[in-house]
């Protein structure tokens, strides 16, 4: 059996880490492992414990309803809990009563942490015997799954210590290791690329890393790339483009990029970070959400980036005029002159938008793959990736007013992230649910997704993927194809103005190659040289963990008076309190506790 292949070191007890591609039934293969594990365990008169590690909530129902409790509810207890549930008892309690626990790393990390302070309810890592870690290319500085891990490792090397001293060893549990795609880490030569993996490797403890040559059990999506043409004329953006630059002459900035581009609106936002003038930070505000209109206008329609700035100036106009009239706010001389800038020119901008004379290219090419797919195949399911969440709903919204779609039989729904964003509302893990049990049974064909559907959220076998004007990393690539798992699937970039897509898909390609090769030249190292290798870099990585710490302390021991430190209001500058108001709160909250905060502000 192949998946016994694949599995067979885990079998044995080793850490390793699986990496097939999207769609070929790694969790599946990780089940068969915590089943064997746990059965094994029990045959020996020992219990087992295994935590499944995640890292979105949406993953923690997927994999307990899809994945591990229909296999292993007959011999063993599973349980989930994530950042969503309402716990009735204690993660610990519920560590101890069930044998599977599925869960987002940062509870796991949360328990660990408070035993190691020796709060009550902690949990340990001896308590456990196996770990999986699902989407492992995570396993990096800074990410919580290396939190994680870098207790495994110190305990593994104070372990080396105390067998050195004929003292008992901490026992410790495996780790599995599951994704699709390590990735090369933004490596642009072969022994970068091989170094970024076998960091990974050395981070999550793996003795092997398994996998088996894509080739050989799934065909490649057929792949092409739409180019597009500037528009001729684009009258919209240019009266965007002339009101930004009208802002950059009141607020005296010269920005260095293309108006929107990603890159000016990075330099926006780390404008707006730094800024301390108020009037130049209210510019940047409302910069970005020119530049975001700008950014939709090149993406979908032009109505569709006149209505959302049309929003965002009567949302911002409600804020400054309240209904009782005891609490005028201040309007600044700025704030006046930006609502002014777009009110002149609000007229022009919806009249142009509403002229499909000037209509973007991508757009049309869109349309053109769409109702190509969907009339050339006898069942055509299909996800078109898009980069903002904005985008995806637009999206959605345009193929649902266009009367040629629905003639084709194309039935399309939106599937966005569950991190909250003030400008556009979430989606909950049961909306995602939902979306996603529909495009399962057909009810709907077409998904316009943001990147959470690219990791690990259970989609349906499609038959097209098209990527709109999306830039990510190799990463994302290959488990956006993965996606495409249907017979004769197809996987489409189309280019969008200003976004550099095409180019960038084929550094991508390159990069996958080269992560490939690197892969197998692991593989194939002698076991003592990985060994080596893997050690050198674990005891680097502790190392740097412990400079990283005592470079903590320091900090935490310089503190500032509190008296000194004074907060104020980021839109009127208005003087609201002192640090000594400000109390923490479980270590991390800061909260002003004074009874006269409240009467102060007004929302």
């Amino acid at each position: 059996l192949d998946r016994e292949d694949v599995a067979r070191p885990a079998l044995e007890g080793k850490n390793i880490i699986i990496c097939l591609p999207t769609g070929s039934g790694k969790t599946r293969v990780a089940v068969y492992i915590t089943k064997q594990h746990l059965d094994s365990r029990r045959a020996e008169g020992r219990s087992g414990k295994v935590v499944v590690l995640v890292n979105k909530v949406p993953l923690v129902e997927q994999h307990y309803s899809a994945e591990f409790l229909p296999y292993l509810k007959q011999n063993y207890k599973v349980e989930r809990v994530s950042g969503d549930s309402q716990l009735k008892i204690s993660f610990t309690e519920i560590v101890k009563k069930n044998d599977v626990v599925i869960c987002t790393a940062q509870i796991l990390e949360n328990y660990l942490e408070r035993d190691n302070k020796g709060e009550d309810e902690g949990v340990k890592l001896s308590d456990l015997t196996l770990i999986v870690i699902d989407e492992c290319h995570h396993t990096q500085k800074g990410g919580v799954y290396n939190h994680i891990m870098m207790r495994y490792l110190k305990q593994k090397h104070s372990n080396i210590r105390l067998k050195k001293q004929q003292k008992e060893p901490v026992p410790l549990p495996q780790i599995l290791g599951l994704t699709a795609s390590p990735g090369v880490g933004g490596a642009t030569k072969m022994e970068k690329a091989e170094e970024h993996i076998l960091r990974i490797c050395a981070n999550l403890d793996a003795s092997k890393i398994m996998t088996r040559s894509l080739g050989e059990y799934k065909k490649e999506p057929m792949k092409t790339t739409m180019l597009v043409e500037d528009r001729k004329e684009d009258p919209f953006g240019d009266v965007i483009k002339k009101i930004m630059n009208a802002i950059h002459d009141h607020a005296q900035l010269t920005p260095t990029c293309d108006l929107g581009s990603q890159n000016y609106e990075q330099w926006v936002v780390q404008l707006e970070a730094k800024e301390e003038d108020q009037n130049v930070r209210v510019c940047t505000a409302h910069l970005r959400q020119y530049n975001e209109g700008l950014n939709l206008s090149n993406t979908i329609r032009m109505c569709d980036a006149f209505s959302f700035l049309n929003q965002y100036y009567e949302e911002e106009m409600k804020k400054k005029t309240l209904p009782d009239q005891e609490h005028t706010i201040q309007i600044t001389d700025t704030e006046r002159f930006l609502f002014s800038l777009f009110k002149e020119n609000k007229r022009e901008l919806q009249k142009l938008a509403e002229n499909p004379e000037y209509e973007n290219d991508s757009l049309s090419k869109l349309r053109t793959k769409i109702l190509q797919e969907f009339s050339s195949r006898k069942e055509a399911r299909g996800i078109i990736f898009t980069k903002t969440r904005r985008s995806a709903i637009a999206l959605s919204q345009w193929i649902q007013e266009n009367p040629k779609f629905a003639d084709i039989g194309v039935k399309a729904s939106y599937v966005i992230g569950g991190g909250d964003q003030s400008v556009v509302k979430p989606m909950t893990s049961a909306e995602q649910r939902d979306v996603l049990n529909k495009f399962r049974t057909g009810k709907v064909n077409l998904l316009i997704a943001t990147t959470v559907a690219e990791e690990g959220l259970d989609i349906a076998a499609c038959n097209f993927v098209i990527r709109y004007g999306l830039v990510t990393n190799e990463i994302a690539m290959i488990q956006a194809k993965g996606r495409g798992r249907a017979e004769d699937s197809s996987y489409t970039l189309v280019e969008v103005k200003n976004t550099g897509v095409a180019e960038k898909e084929s550094v991508n390609e390159y990069r996958q190659k080269m992560m490939d090769k690197a892969i197998d030249k692991i593989r194939a190292m002698n076991q003592v040289n990985y060994d080596k290798r893997i050690t050198d870099f674990q005891i680097q990585a502790i190392m740097e963990e412990k400079v990283r710490m005592t470079k903590k302390r320091q900090k935490d021991v310089k503190t500032v008076n509190p008296a000194d430190v004074k907060f104020s209001c980021r839109s009127c500058s208005t003087h609201v309190c002192t640090g000594e108001d400000v109390e923490i709160i479980e270590n991390m909250h800061r909260v002003n506790v004074t009874s006269q905060f409240g009467y102060e502000l007004q929302f």
